[in-house]
């Protein structure tokens, strides 16, 4: 091994790996904490977890994980082939009113969208918003109900007349069934937020494990003005406990909240 002729830079080189191995071991104590915490600081904080959740945490897992992540792709496609004709139709009808509607802007809206394990993707939506709302945001930052990266506007002065109707009944989601065949999202997960994974606090990281979904957890337990760090607990419980069971239950309850116009 050969000697440094500088002690100095030697020992700032030695001090600087071992810094870093200790901030290292920090953060992986911190993210596990977030997990291993995560439904107990939100049940203490908001109590939002219904009754059937004790259920479903009690309940053994069926399936090693690996074979459940397969049988949950075999269930998305599944869903998908199931559903093309009556999803196809309405889509077409909904493409047909956003054209009469404004004859020159897109049907469809895309936006870059953060999905498993913090990879960027675009994330397909019918548009509901004039053509320049995201131009118009900083317009309106003043009226955000959400602390940021976080927007949301509860009458928000860019959203049309139509896309008014499309967000009560939630059917300006249906074109993400293109993401979901891609195998970019899911039926069920954590939803993608729309900042990257560079404005996460690190124990936000963990819900980028899963493949986000077109509804999750927080979209039937939780409320549309949650703040990031609720959502992110509630993402993190469906994690630990996700099953075959447990997406379905969240899909039958997302479809009573849809025709409930919740």
């Amino acid at each position: 091994m050969t000697l440094s002729r500088n002690p100095l830079r030697s020992f700032r080189s030695l001090l600087k790996r071992v810094v870093g191995r200790v901030e290292l071991t920090a953060e992986k104590l911190t993210l596990f904490d977030g997990k291993v915490n995560a439904r107990q600081q939100l049940n203490n904080q908001k109590n939002l977890f219904p009754k059937w959740w004790e259920e479903i945490e009690n309940r053994p897992p069926l399936f090693e994980e690996e074979t459940y992540l397969f049988l949950k792709r075999l269930l998305d496609i599944g869903l998908i082939v199931i559903a093309a004709p009556l999803v196809g139709g309405v889509m077409a009808v909904c493409a047909i009113l956003l054209k009469i509607e404004s004859p020159k802007a897109s049907v469809f809206f895309l936006q870059e969208r953060t999905g498993k394990d913090g990879k960027r993707f675009k994330m397909y939506k019918f548009r509901t918003m004039v053509k320049d709302a995201e131009k118009r945001k900083e317009e309106f930052m003043h009226l955000n109900e959400l602390e940021w990266p976080d927007f949301k506007i509860t009458n928000d002065p860019r959203i049309t007349r139509l896309g008014r109707i499309l967000r009560k009944t939630s059917l300006d989601e249906l074109p993400q069934i293109l993401n979901i065949w891609r195998g970019e999202m899911s039926w069920v997960g954590p939803r993608p937020t729309s900042f990257s994974v560079e404005t996460y606090d690190l124990w936000h990281t963990a819900r980028l494990e899963a493949i986000p979904g077109l509804t999750g957890l927080w979209q039937v337990v939780g409320r549309t003005e949650m703040e990031f760090d609720e959502r992110v607990r509630l993402d993190h419980s469906y994690i630990q406990n996700r099953s075959l069971w447990l997406d379905l239950k969240i899909l039958v309850l997302t479809v009573t909240a849809v025709f409930k116009g919740k």
